[in-house]
């Protein structure tokens, strides 16, 4: 429905609302006068009872969740009252001419009581009720909706029309066909088996060391024989490994003393030794240890 349909539908609405509000408006004034109520005030009176109606109405399509379920019981409650009013202005013909005693809308009294109640409440109710909705319209906050906006897209309408106008008969060449491709199978993976780098030596029997005297050489001895253990470097596959055929302990050592022969007891160190004859660093402390007490046991003899 364009705008001009939506204008007219709620110009008729308002309309009938009006003609029904007045209708009700002078079985109102006649309960408001029979019960006290001067002219002014039995004029006003159908406002106070029709028109928390339409607030109440309004209140309805603005609130959620309970503030909305306590705008329509309040609809309800009040339009349910002005409906029990208007049956009773059309059972009691007095009321129309003014002539019923004040304060009298029924014969039966437990009945006249109601309706009076009834009626002699509403106003005060209205300024409850009324109060109440209009305070939750105005501190009400809508839940932002979570939908994302579209982007902007540049040159909407002109990439719309480009495509508009093309027909497939503009294609230099159809569009070739996919081309099956088997799937690439990969190799399965090779164990490949790690061996340790240097085989374990066996234990060489050292003469008894004299008690060191410099700074270096008892860094050396406490380096010896520190029984913290050591953190493991992992195992190099074979592939990696040097060519080198593998020595044994006494070559090792021969080589140790051939290579150290002419070096200061200051030089003699586990990287120095490890450096010249390529071994593993446990070999060179062990060279070490051991050629320094065959120094140590020259040095005594």
């Amino acid at each position: 429905m364009n705008r001009w349909g939506k204008g007219l539908l709620v110009l008729a609405l308002v309309v009938v609302v009006a003609m029904a509000f007045r209708v009700s408006w002078n079985a109102l004034r006649d309960i408001a006068t029979a019960i006290g109520a001067d002219d002014t005030a039995a004029t006003l009176y159908p406002f106070v009872v029709d028109g928390l109606m339409a607030l109440a109405l309004v209140a309805t399509l603005v609130l959620t969740d309970q503030a909305r379920t306590f705008a329509l019981r309040v609809l309800g409650t009040y339009t349910a009252a002005s409906l029990v009013l208007n049956y009773v202005h059309g059972l009691i013909p007095k009321l129309h001419g003014a002539t019923v005693d004040w304060g009298r809308l029924a014969d039966w009294d437990p009945a006249n009581y109601a309706l009076v109640l009834l009626a002699t409440s509403l106003p005060v109710g209205s300024i409850y009720f009324g109060s109440d909705l209009v305070a939750k319209v105005l501190h009400h906050r809508p839940t932002p909706t979570t939908e994302p906006i579209p982007a902007p897209v540049a040159n909407a309408e002109k990439s719309t029309e480009t495509v508009s106008k093309r027909s497939t008969a503009d294609l230099a060449e159809s569009t070739p066909a996919p081309v099956a491709t088997a799937p690439l199978r990969m190799p399965d993976p090779v164990t490949v088996p790690f061996e340790k780098s240097t085989l374990p030596l066996k234990p060489v029997p050292t003469p008894t060391a004299p008690i060191p005297t410099t700074p270096i050489e008892r860094r050396s001895v406490a380096a010896a024989e520190s029984t913290r253990p050591r953190r493991a470097t992992g195992r190099v596959p074979a592939v990696a490994r040097s060519s080198r055929p593998k020595r044994t302990p006494d070559q090792l050592l021969d080589e140790a003393r051939r290579v150290t022969a002419d070096w200061p007891d200051a030089k003699l160190t586990a990287e120095g030794i490890r450096l010249a004859v390529h071994t593993s660093p446990v070999n060179a402390r062990t060279l070490r240890d051991t050629l320094r007490g065959e120094r140590a046991a020259k040095a005594a003899v």
